[in-house]
């Protein structure tokens, strides 16, 4: 199952296809006694796109088909006993995709020219994806970090790893020498080399850099001046032969450090909009201003769902189910304002106070 919404895969997944491209979205649980129902509802809701092909008079048979085969394959491939809160189905003719969502979507079926993404992009938005660099003299392993976990990465050339004759750090260690290490030349130029390999990284998945290693790496990095200069820097050793758990409990406390002030910032900047007549707020205010492309930045609440309907110019409550409802309208609202280049921040629940849990800051 996927993970890594990169701009690339994103761009790809938002291509128009030859019709029909079906998305097929579902809610998982995480845990018993709810995860039980997972199959049950995921072999439905499969059934129900293929209904909805066979119905369409726009789909030859041939195409149904091969639509069904790609369904029949993405099912296969799902792994339930690692369910998050979502999962979304993309099939279209010679081609699936199943991705695993850190957020909650709405069961649904769509046929069109293009798959839905919107669910996607919200959760992935709001999981905070970020990199992690653990480095030492010999090793820089790099870590694909979200919402409460982190697994190591194995792209852009890591995990990179220096053999070096007599290179024995722990032998250095045991006769009081381990400082010299980061004063050779070759420990430099392997740092040097683990700086510029990350800045690859960066430009295709750009995201917030975490690195891990003695205060004597960082120190080295730092003179570097480069990708991992202005990272978030946690003076932990050994991370870059530990364990994703390890790497995990040492990243903790620098992430939710970095979480608090990043919600400060955003309650900060949209005071500032209110006293500068830029504030919006709720869901429905918020609708017709991201679609002018006015928000400049959005700000959710981490849990905030809402269920709506248009009436008129403006959005109602509705009930799930009903027949014009927008059961994904905050994630609509976040893909929209990302498509515009506004920010979207996501905020611990209750931080917004009286902006009825969504605001932004228009720009103008």
């Amino acid at each position: 199952m996927e993970h890594d919404l990169s701009p690339a895969t994103l761009a790809e997944l938002r291509r128009p296809r030859r019709y029909p491209a079906v998305s097929v979205l579902t809610p998982t649980h995480r845990r018993e006694p709810l995860n039980a129902q997972d199959p049950v509802r995921l072999r439905n809701v499969v059934a129900r796109a293929k209904k909805q092909l066979e119905a369409d008079p726009a789909v030859t048979r041939d195409r149904r088909g091969e639509v069904e085969l790609q369904l029949d394959r993405a099912l296969a491939e799902v792994d339930l006993t690692h369910a998050e809160d979502g999962l979304v189905i993309f099939a279209a003719p010679g081609e699936h995709q199943v991705w695993s969502l850190a957020r909650p979507v709405p069961e649904r079926v769509v046929l069109s020219d293009t798959f839905l993404t919107r669910n996607l992009v919200s959760a992935y938005t709001a999981e905070r994806p970020f990199w992690a660099l653990s480095v030492s003299p010999d090793r820089a392993t790099l870590w694909n970090g979200g919402a409460d976990r982190v697994t190591e990465e194995h792209s852009g050339g890591f995990p990179l790893t220096r053999a070096e004759e007599n290179f024995d750090p722990e032998r250095l260690e045991r006769v009081g020498d381990q400082p010299s290490v980061f004063r050779d030349e070759g420990t430099r130029r392997f740092l040097r080399d683990a700086d510029t390999a990350m800045a690859a990284v960066l430009r295709g998945h750009p995201r917030p850099l975490y690195v891990t290693g003695e205060p004597a790496a960082l120190s080295l990095l730092g003179e570097a001046g480069g990708a991992t200069r202005d990272a978030v820097h946690v003076q932990h050793g050994g991370l870059a032969h530990g364990t994703p758990d390890a790497v995990w409990q040492a990243l903790r406390p620098a992430l939710e450090s970095e979480a608090r002030k990043s919600a400060q910032a955003v309650v900060r900047a949209l005071e500032t909009a209110r006293g500068r007549k830029r504030f919006a707020a709720g869901v429905d205010e918020l609708w017709q201003n991201t679609r002018d492309g006015r928000v400049q930045l959005l700000a959710v609440e981490e849990n905030f769902r809402v269920t709506v309907r248009e009436a008129g110019e403006h959005l109602v409550a509705a009930e799930p189910g009903d027949l014009d409802a927008l059961e994904d309208i905050v994630d609509e609202l976040v893909e929209q304002c990302l498509e515009t280049g506004a920010e979207v921040r996501f905020v611990p629940d209750g931080t917004l106070g009286d902006a009825d849990r969504v605001a932004g800051v228009l720009r103008y």
